[in-house]
C-alpha cells in the first residue's frame, strides 16, 4: 500500500511541479516564515490516501522563520555552528566578515539574499568597537533576506589563541611533504595542509 502511494506521489509530484520546485529551493527570500508541512505534499497524499496518515517531514521540526521586514533593521542577527558546538546563537551585531572564496565578503543588515561557500581565512565578527576574530578552515554562509546570517564552519578558532610557532612549523612541514609526494593523494593533502597553514600564517601577520 505505501510502496503504491509512494510511486503515485512521485509521478503526480514530477509531473505538476518538478519545476516550481527546483525554484522554490533557491528562493530563500519567499520561503514561508511557517514552520509546519508542505502543504502540496499534503494535498497529494490524501489524494492516494484517507486511512493512513501522512509522514512527517523535516519542515514539521523546523523552528518558524522570522519573516522579512518591511525596512531594514539596525543589526544583523548571526548564528556561528561547527560540528560539535554552536560558538554563536542569534546574537546581534552591527557587521560580519567572512573569507568567501570569491574574496572577503561583509555582511551588513538587508544583505540581499546568499550562499558563500568559505576558504581558509579569518571571519570577524564586529559588535560597536568590539571585534571577535575567528579561523574556519572551510564551510558556508547562508545569508537570508531577513538579516539574518548562519555560518557553518568544518573547524574555527578564535585567532587569538593559535600558536604562531606551531603553524610555521607545520606549514614547515607540509612544505617538505609536497616536495616529496609521489602519489596524486599524498600530493592533494599535502597541498591542503599547505594552503590551510599559509592562511594561518597569513592571518595571524595580517
Amino acid at each position: 500500500m505505501l510502496r503504491h502511494a509512494a510511486r503515485r506521489l512521485a509521478s503526480r509530484a514530477a509531473a505538476a511541479g518538478s519545476g516550481s520546485m527546483s525554484r522554490r529551493a533557491l528562493a530563500t527570500a519567499q520561503a514561508p516564515a511557517e514552520a509546519g508541512e508542505d502543504p502540496a505534499f499534503l494535498e497529494a497524499w490524501k489524494k492516494v490516501t484517507t486511512i493512513i496518515e501522512p509522514p512527517q517531514t523535516p519542515m514539521s521540526a523546523m523552528k518558524p522563520r522570522p519573516p522579512t521586514p518591511a525596512s531594514i533593521p539596525s543589526k544583523l542577527t548571526v548564528n556561528f555552528v561547527l560540528p560539535y558546538k554552536s560558538e554563536i546563537t542569534d546574537k546581534e551585531v552591527d557587521m560580519v566578515m567572512v573569507p568567501a572564496t570569491t574574496g572577503l565578503m561583509g555582511i551588513l543588515p538587508g544583505h540581499v539574499s546568499t550562499i558563500a561557500e568559505l576558504k581558509p581565512g579569518v571571519m570577524s565578527v564586529h559588535e560597536g568597537n568590539d571585534v571577535t576574530k575567528y579561523f574556519v578552515s572551510s564551510g558556508f554562509a547562508f545569508i537570508h533576506a531577513n538579516s539574518i546570517a548562519d555560518v557553518v564552519a568544518v573547524e574555527a578558532v578564535p585567532l587569538d589563541q593559535i600558536d604562531q610557532s606551531l603553524v610555521q612549523k607545520g606549514l614547515a612541514e607540509f612544505t617538505a611533504k609536497l616536495g616529496s609526494a609521489s602519489t596524486d593523494l599524498e600530493k592533494a593533502e599535502a597541498q591542503i595542509g599547505v594552503d590551510v597553514h599559509s592562511a594561518l600564517s597569513a592571518a595571524l601577520t595580517g
